[in-house]
């Protein structure tokens, strides 16, 4: 591996690699409204995108009762699954991804989805190649919780100093501070900037474009 500030890079999914928020937002917001549920506003349902799946219906519909969940689930995923097509990667994400890879840093993804969903994410928008490791909600505990850093830490024999994590939302910033990890925020997800600045990242880009000039110059 060349010598680099930081070679490990570890990507959120969905608003940072994926175009997918207003997907997200949409399914969600039908799910509540199919089981007569308040349905929760833009902001309430871009907010917990990148959280795991139970922690963010719970989130979004604090009303929801306990044998309400599995169907409010399944209406989601339904949802979701009926606009997965519409999703796409942001503009420059595989040449991003090209040319960090060809600089010798190790790439690996951190997000709320499922295994079954990111796997699917992986074949349908060619990226699989690119990744030395990934972690999901599924498999341990949901951001901002560290688990997720320090299972790919150990999968890669990385510490916290080298790695940066990046997102576009505050749980993702927030679970690199939890791991001991630096961040980077990107606006053009689901998170407003304001929120974002109010975690200590190493800056915040607005575009993949710039995303790629950071890393290109300082990582």
């Amino acid at each position: 591996m060349s010598e680099r500030r930081y070679p490990l890079v570890v990507f959120d999914w969905d608003g940072t690699l994926a175009d997918s928020t207003a997907v997200i937002r949409r399914a969600l917001q039908r799910a509540a409204g199919d089981l007569g549920y308040p349905v929760p506003s833009d902001e309430q349902a871009s907010f917990i995108i990148g959280m795991g799946l139970r922690p963010a219906l719970e989130h979004a519909v604090p009303t929801l009762r306990e044998e309400d969940l599995l169907p409010l689930t399944e209406r989601y995923r339904h949802h979701f699954l009926a606009g997965e097509n519409e999703i796409v990667l942001f503009d420059g994400v595989p040449e991003m991804l090209a040319s960090l890879k060809g600089r010798g840093h190790w790439l690996a993804v951190a997000t709320g989805k499922s295994r079954r969903g990111l796997d699917r994410a992986f074949e349908t928008l060619g990226l699989r190649e690119f990744f030395v490791a990934s972690r999901c909600a599924d498999e341990g505990f949901s951001k901002p919780h560290p688990g997720m850093l320090h299972a790919i830490f150990d999968e890669t024999g990385m510490q916290p100093s080298q790695a940066v994590m990046i997102g576009d939302t505050t749980h993702d910033l927030q679970l690199a501070e939890n791991a001991g990890a630096h961040s980077i925020g990107v606006t053009y997800g689901a998170h407003e900037p304001a929120l974002l600045k109010a975690h200590r990242s190493l800056t915040l880009v607005d575009s993949v474009s710039a995303l790629r000039h950071f890393l290109e110059t300082n990582a």
